[in-house]
């Protein structure tokens, strides 16, 4: 009888704490799930990613740093330092000079008789255009329209009696156009027959060619930004 008792006893204790740890589950259930402590949760998965994220950044400016400090500490910065003014020359953000050709474009000074159309005695955008295709198909180095540093990416659009380049900039003929490079190839090119400086002038389009020992290509001033383009990290593939 004791024994059973003792059974008994047992039941009734294992009963209680097992209603007793089924509540206290429930209960830190419903604590976790309830608005307040899941955006504590939240905030501090949140704080922790942001403290890994912070470490790894700052991993990585330590290696730079030192990175520098070696590159700037050895023999390697002259050859980086010459070979950034390549880059800036090539981007044209140095003022360059050297031999080259100077073409001067203007409008048509001959009189027009009735019945012609005078849009074919003025300049167009796609003249200066063609004019400055030829002249890096034929080797220029740097080119400039009245002072402006063409790149790669400089536009030539008709606005009314001028053209746009670099994106703001308004330019009135007479178009002076500076090409930096062997002068003879660059002549050539323009003045081969059939080429473009005999069909402009054709129609009367003033075009003057001339070759200059040594002139000046000024920098690119304006603002350089790309929207979709972005560099390669290591290890990407195009």
């Amino acid at each position: 009888m004791k024994m059973r008792g003792f059974h008994w006893a047992l039941i009734l204790v294992g009963l209680v704490m097992g209603l007793m740890l089924a509540v206290q589950f429930r209960l830190t259930r419903d604590i976790q799930e309830t608005p307040p402590v899941k955006q504590a949760q939240n905030l501090a998965a949140q704080v922790n990613q942001a403290r890994k994220e912070r470490d790894e950044l700052q991993r990585q400016v330590t290696e730079l740093r030192a990175h520098l400090d070696e590159v700037t500490a050895g023999p390697r910065l002259d050859a980086l330092k010459e070979e950034l003014n390549r880059v800036r020359i090539a981007a044209g953000l140095v003022e360059v000079s050297g031999p080259g050709v100077m073409i001067t474009l203007n409008d048509s000074n001959q009189v027009i008789q009735p019945g012609q159309n005078p849009n074919l005695y003025v300049l167009h955008d796609e003249d200066v255009l063609k004019i400055i295709n030829e002249l890096k198909a034929a080797g220029a180095e740097a080119i400039s329209i009245n002072g402006q540093r063409m790149l790669a990416t400089s536009e030539i659009r008709c606005i009314g009696p001028t053209i746009l380049t670099n994106r703001n900039q308004r330019l009135t003929p007479p178009f002076v156009i500076s090409a930096i490079g062997n002068p003879d190839n660059l002549v050539n090119s323009l003045l081969m027959r059939g080429g473009v400086v005999e069909q402009l002038r054709f129609w009367g389009i003033q075009v003057e060619v001339k070759k200059v020992a040594q002139l000046t290509v000024p920098a690119y001033t304006g603002g350089v930004r790309f929207d979709f383009a972005r560099p390669l990290e290591g290890g990407e593939k195009q």
